[in-house]
């Protein structure tokens, strides 16, 4: 649900952002505001990033290897890493170049072709048809999230969750959002107060927003690529269909990781009777690993280890 729900929601604003960035082209070719260029290419960015978030889901789908033999889950959390990386170079550093370019032009005296074109009014017009289109594109992401999501906060949400995709999107349009509203903003202002600061200033908050957008994907994706465990309840989940036989005493320790947002390894230590045959030890063990598969389908990778428990054994 979460992989498909992603792809649906990475291709959405993929066509949203595809259109968007070409009449942002426009408009910035006709009035040379440089609001326009910073999010028109703040466009490109988010459309090369939804482009490498569907190569890194299709790249994910190779069947395990010798060498690789967890499979290819988390290579889709290196691409995710990959988009930060774009997103603060491509779309904030270029915003933030663009402002202090257009600043010094301003400060210079040089004339302004957005105060004097007769085309002033296509930026606001693009900004505005852009506005609704990214609004689609996050509404998308929105829905398909909330089919995940579980009751958690949004913020938690995209915290906590192990595939990349969906978090992604949600902070790329929601980016993308408040970046057409500071251009629109400073586009109207330069417009109204015929004062191209204002221009200045809203490119300038676009390069500041997508940096700490990049930011806050680079922290998340870096500690999906360090390695993350299960959320505590379903280490809880674990322990109950661990011990939940008669023939396991107790998990006397567990270990959990994502090899991919889909693939849970879990390792466990599993108490066992001294009583026991190793006929009887072998079914604990596997009984117990059916529980656990039943009650998390994502644990793909079950390591479980018999011992006594030295913690319950009176000492001689």
């Amino acid at each position: 649900m979460a992989t498909e729900g992603g792809t649906k929601a990475v291709v959405a604003a993929l066509l949203a952002n595809t259109g968007i960035a070409i009449t942002k082209f426009i408009a910035f070719a006709l009035t040379g505001a440089s609001s326009m260029l910073a999010e028109a290419v703040h466009s490109v960015a988010d459309a090369g990033n939804q482009v490498l978030l569907l190569v890194g889901g299709r790249r994910a789908r190779r069947k395990a290897t010798p060498e690789h033999p967890f499979g290819y889950g988390r290579v889709r959390y290196v691409f995710a890493f990959i988009v930060s990386i774009v997103l603060f170079s491509l779309g904030g550093v270029f915003a933030l170049y663009e402002a202090y370019h257009k600043y010094e032009e301003v400060h210079a005296g040089h004339p302004n072709e957005l105060l004097e074109s007769q085309w002033w009014w296509v930026p606001i017009a693009v900004l505005v048809a852009a506005i609704i289109m990214e609004s689609f594109s996050l509404r998308t992401a929105i829905i398909e999230s909330n089919h995940v999501r579980q009751g958690r906060s949004w913020v938690q949400f995209v915290r906590r969750a192990k595939s990349p995709e969906l978090p992604v999107i949600l902070l790329e349009d929601i980016g993308a959002l408040l970046g057409l509203v500071f251009a629109l903003i400073g586009v109207g202002l330069a417009l109204l107060t015929d004062n191209a600061y204002w221009d200045v200033a809203g490119t300038a908050a676009i390069g500041m927003l997508l940096v700490v957008i990049a930011a806050i994907l680079a922290v998340e994706m870096s500690s999906l690529l360090i390695g993350e465990g299960a959320a505590e309840d379903n280490v809880e989940k674990i322990l109950s269909a661990a011990a939940a036989g008669d023939d396991i005493g107790r998990v006397i320790h567990l270990r959990t990781l994502y090899t991919g947002p889909e693939e849970l390894l879990v390792a466990a230590k599993l108490a066992v009777r001294t009583d026991q045959t190793g006929e009887q030890i072998a079914a604990a063990i596997n009984a117990a690993e059916a529980r656990i598969r039943t009650a998390l389908p994502e644990a793909t990778h079950i390591f479980l280890e018999p011992d006594i428990d030295r913690a319950a054994t009176p000492a001689p």
